[in-house]
């Protein structure tokens, strides 16, 4: 209960900070985009407090430079880390942070090739990432690059409130493709995609192992794991041979010239479904 309190607490002084800050209809806009963006998950804090890593850092954002980085004051590029893009992410990414003071959280600053510094954004005070509102509202999908536990499972809890509710992107019936349908999956090639199916078969060959959706194995949909990361697999109790006749989500970017293929790096891009969990594919 104390920690409800301080929650509300922590939100309540950052509704009364930004709308001390509003000077313009614009600001209005922007403030009331992120109030209602923060009380959609005000209710869930417990989503996004096992985010809350060390502080790497604090800046006002002056410009977003797509659906996944951003761009401070003080000229450095951050990537939001643990999501991957939808199609109004960065319209989303602009309402909640363009002129924003914000805080970076992670277990690591270093900058990746591009100098593009990782991190979780919070704006504020506030005890939730960006990437959990937009996860919250349809405006991004988890991308599973999270390692942590508390915190993958809690970024995939607020992605999966939006999808029981239908929002953003998940009101779209496609938006979560059918394994039985290559087809559609391979028009998605160079994108990041939510594939659900059964697991027919699981082939190994040299290096790799292969989870086979269909019985073409040259044309169906395939999931790939390379030997590298099956140790990953066993740590969260997987086997993958296991997986054979098991249904399955797996979330990932689709490549492949004939047949379409996800590549998984990471344990968390797979997860076990029940028999009566309700599928999100079309029939």
């Amino acid at each position: 209960m104390t920690e409800c309190n301080e929650a509300s607490s922590r939100h309540a002084a950052l509704e009364l900070r930004l709308a001390r800050n509003a000077t313009s209809p614009g600001h209005v806009t922007q403030r009331l985009h992120l109030i209602v963006a923060i009380l959609l998950v005000a209710g869930h804090s417990a989503f996004a407090s096992p985010c809350r890593f060390e502080s790497q850092g604090e800046g006002r954002v002056a410009a977003i430079v797509d659906a996944r980085n951003v761009r401070l004051d003080d000229g450095r590029d951050i990537r939001l880390t643990g999501i991957a893009p939808t199609a109004t992410t960065k319209q989303a990414l602009t309402a909640l942070l363009v002129g924003r003071d914000v805080i970076l959280r992670s277990t690591d600053d270093t900058p990746d090739r591009y100098g593009r510094q990782g991190a979780l954004v919070f704006v504020g005070e506030s005890d939730i990432s960006v990437q959990a509102v937009l996860l919250a509202q349809g405006d991004a999908i988890v991308s599973a690059e999270i390692t942590d536990k508390d915190c993958a499972t809690a970024l995939m809890e607020s992605e999966a409130e939006a999808r029981r509710q239908k929002k953003g992107n998940w009101a779209d019936p496609s938006a979560i493709k059918n394994a039985e349908s290559p087809d559609d999956i391979l028009a998605g090639i160079g994108r990041f995609v939510v594939v659900e199916g059964k697991v027919l078969s699981v082939r190994q060959a040299g290096a790799m192992t292969y989870l086979n959706f269909g019985r073409n194995w040259t044309r169906g949909f395939a999931v790939t794991i390379s030997k590298r990361t099956v140790p990953a697999f066993e740590s969260a109790g997987i086997a993958l041979k296991s997986l054979e006749n098991r249904r399955i989500r797996v979330r990932g970017w689709v490549e492949g010239n004939t047949g379409p293929r996800i590549d998984v790096r990471l344990a968390g891009q797979v997860e076990l479904l029940g028999a009566n969990e309700p599928t999100g594919v079309r029939p």
